[in-house]
C-alpha cells in the first residue's frame, strides 16, 4: 500500500503540522490502496505564505521564462504517463486503458492548448485609435487557490494550474481526497521541471477542511473550483467575506436533442457518450430527447447499446467501464434508479444492484429509463453515473422548452441533418457549449456552462485571461515602445 502524507509547500515535501490519516479506497476492490494526511490550518497557511512570498518575481519574470517552464512539465508526464495512468486508474476507478488513452492524456492536451494560446496573447494593448496614449495591461491576479474533483483529475489540474502559472500567478492545489496520488505525481512534475519554490504549491484535504481555509483565506485573490453545485454555493459564501474572484465549473444535466433526419449513429453515440467514465462528467448527454416518429427506434437502440456495455475492473485491460468512485456514490445512483422505478419511468437496461458476476466494488448496471416525463427526479438532478433518461418530443419548441428547463446549463447536445435548424437550436438552447452531430469543440474553445453549472470559462485563451486583471493606464509614452523595438 501507498504512504504519502506529506504536501508539497515551498518546493520541498514536508510533514503535515498534524497528521490526519485518510485511506484512499480502490473503488474496483473497495480496498485501501493509499494513505495520505488531511491538511489542517497551519499547512494551508504555510502554503500560501510561500505562494505569497513568491509572487512578485514569479509575476514579474518574463513570458519566455514561464513557457519554458510549462514546456518542462510536458517533458515531465512524457517520461512517467504509465505512472500517472496507473494512479488515476486505481484511485478512481477509470480503466487502465482509458486512463492512458483519455485522463492522463487531458494533461497534454490542454498544456499545448494553452501554449498556442499564450503565444498570441497581447499583454499590452492600445485602447483604441481615439486614445492613442491609452493601454490596457493585462496582469496576474496573485495567490490563486485551486479545487479540483476526483472524476477527471488531471483535466482539470491541467485547466486550472497550467493557465495560472502562465498568467504570472502561483497557486495552492487542494486536490479531491479520493484521487489525490495523481495530482501528487503532478507536483513532482512541477518539482522536476524546476518550478521556483512557492509557485506551486499542494495540500491534501476536504471540502470542509482545506477547501473552506482557501476560500475564507485574507491571502488568497482568487479561487477556482470544479464539483458539486452544492459546494461551489458555499465557496461562493465564503469567499465574498474577502471580495476575491470566483470562477465555478459545476454539475450539469445535458440535453441531447435527437430529431428524426438525425444520422443511423446518433443514439449509439449518446448513449455511449453518456456511459463513458461510467457517467461520471458534468457534460454528459443524461437527457436523450427524441422527436416522436423516431422515438421507438431510439429506445429499442439504446436499450441495446447500454445492455452491450460490458463492466469491469478498472485494473482489467480492454473497452469497458469501470466502478464508480465510492461508496456514497454507488448508493446515490442505485437511490436515483430506485426513484425512477417508483415514479413510472419505464426500465429497459439495467436496474438495481452490482451486474451479474461481481459481489465486491462498486460497479453500477448501464441503465437506460424511457418514457421520462418531466419534472421526474432522474430527468431533473444530476445522477452522476451510468443512468440515462429517454424523453419523446414532437415540435422543436417543445424540445427546447424541455432541455431549458432545468436549473442547469452546462452542455447540450443537437443531432440533426437540417443546417438552420441546428443553428437555431445553438442559440436557443441555454448553456455554456452546444456540440452538433458529434463534433467535438475545438481546441482552445472555452469549457463552462451557465445557471447552476457556473459561469467558468476554462482552456484556451479564455483560460489564461481567467487568471487575469486588466489595468487601464493613461499618458502611456509611445516612443519607449519605439525605442524597445
Amino acid at each position: 500500500m501507498i504512504t504519502r502524507r506529506e504536501f508539497y509547500i515551498n518546493g520541498g515535501w514536508t510533514q503535515p503540522a498534524t497528521p490526519r490519516d485518510c485511506a484512499v479506497i480502490d473503488p474496483s476492490t473497495e480496498e485501501s490502496c493509499a494513505v495520505i494526511s488531511l491538511g489542517s490550518q497551519a499547512d494551508t497557511d504555510a502554503a500560501v505564505a510561500a505562494a505569497k512570498a513568491a509572487f512578485p518575481l514569479w509575476a514579474a519574470t518574463p513570458h519566455a521564462e514561464r513557457r519554458a517552464a510549462v514546456v518542462r512539465i510536458l517533458e515531465q508526464y512524457n517520461a512517467r504517463v504509465q505512472d500517472l495512468a496507473e494512479a488515476i486508474s486505481m484511485e478512481m476507478g477509470a480503466p487502465i486503458d482509458m486512463a492512458l488513452t483519455s485522463q492522463a492524456p487531458c494533461l497534454p492536451w490542454h498544456l499545448n492548448n494553452f501554449l498556442t494560446a499564450f503565444d498570441a496573447m497581447e499583454w499590452v494593448r492600445p485602447l483604441g485609435p481615439h486614445a492613442p496614449n491609452d493601454r490596457i495591461t493585462l496582469e496576474p491576479i496573485g495567490v490563486v487557490g485551486l479545487i479540483t474533483p476526483w472524476n477527471w483529475p488531471m483535466n482539470q489540474i491541467a485547466l486550472k494550474v497550467i493557465p495560472a502559472i502562465l498568467a504570472g500567478c502561483t497557486c495552492v492545489l487542494k486536490p479531491s481526497e479520493e484521487s489525490p496520488l495523481n495530482a501528487m505525481i503532478f507536483a513532482e512534475f512541477c518539482h522536476d521541471a524546476g518550478l521556483p519554490p512557492g509557485v506551486f504549491n499542494l495540500v491534501n484535504g476536504d471540502g470542509p477542511g482545506v477547501g473552506a481555509q482557501l476560500s475564507l483565506h485574507p491571502d488568497v485573490e482568487m479561487i477556482s473550483f470544479t464539483g458539486s453545485t452544492r459546494a461551489g454555493k458555499a465557496i461562493s459564501a465564503a469567499a465574498a467575506q474577502t471580495l476575491k474572484r470566483v470562477t465555478l465549473e459545476l454539475g450539469g444535466k445535458g440535453a441531447n436533442l435527437i430529431f428524426a433526419d438525425a444520422d443511423d449513429k446518433a443514439v449509439e453515440r449518446g448513449v455511449r457518450h453518456l456511459m463513458n467514465n461510467s457517467g461520471q462528467s458534468c457534460n454528459a448527454p443524461s437527457r436523450m430527447l427524441v422527436e416522436r416518429p423516431a422515438y421507438e427506434r431510439a429506445v429499442r437502440v439504446a436499450a441495446e447499446v447500454a445492455s452491450s456495455i460490458k463492466v469491469a475492473s478498472a485494473h482489467d485491460h480492454g473497452k469497458h467501464i469501470g466502478p464508480v468512485v465510492n461508496k456514497r456514490q454507488w448508493d446515490q445512483i442505485q437511490g436515483y434508479i430506485q426513484k425512477g422505478i417508483d415514479e413510472g419511468a419505464r426500465l429497459i437496461a439495467g436496474g438495481l444492484g452490482l451486474p451479474d458476476g461481481f459481489n465486491r466494488g462498486f460497479y453500477v448496471r448501464p441503465t437506460v429509463f424511457a418514457d421520462v416525463t418531466p419534472g421526474m427526479t432522474i430527468e431533473r438532478e444530476e445522477i452522476f453515473g451510468p443512468v440515462l433518461s429517454i424523453i419523446p418530443f414532437d415540435t422543436e419548441a417543445e424540445a427546447v422548452r424541455i432541455a431549458n428547463d432545468s436549473p442547469f446549463g452546462l452542455a447540450n447536445y443537437v443531432q440533426s441533418q437540417d443546417g438552420p435548424r441546428r443553428n437555431r437550436l445553438a442559440r436557443a438552447l441555454r448553456s455554456g457549449m452546444v456540440e452538433m452531430n458529434g463534433n467535438s469543440r475545438g481546441a482552445g474553445a472555452p469549457f463552462g456552462g451557465v445557471k447552476a453549472s457556473g459561469r467558468a470559462r476554462e482552456g484556451g485563451m479564455f483560460g489564461i485571461e481567467e487568471f487575469l486583471e486588466s489595468k487601464a493606464i493613461s499618458g502611456w509614452d509611445s516612443g519607449a515602445d519605439i525605442a524597445a523595438e
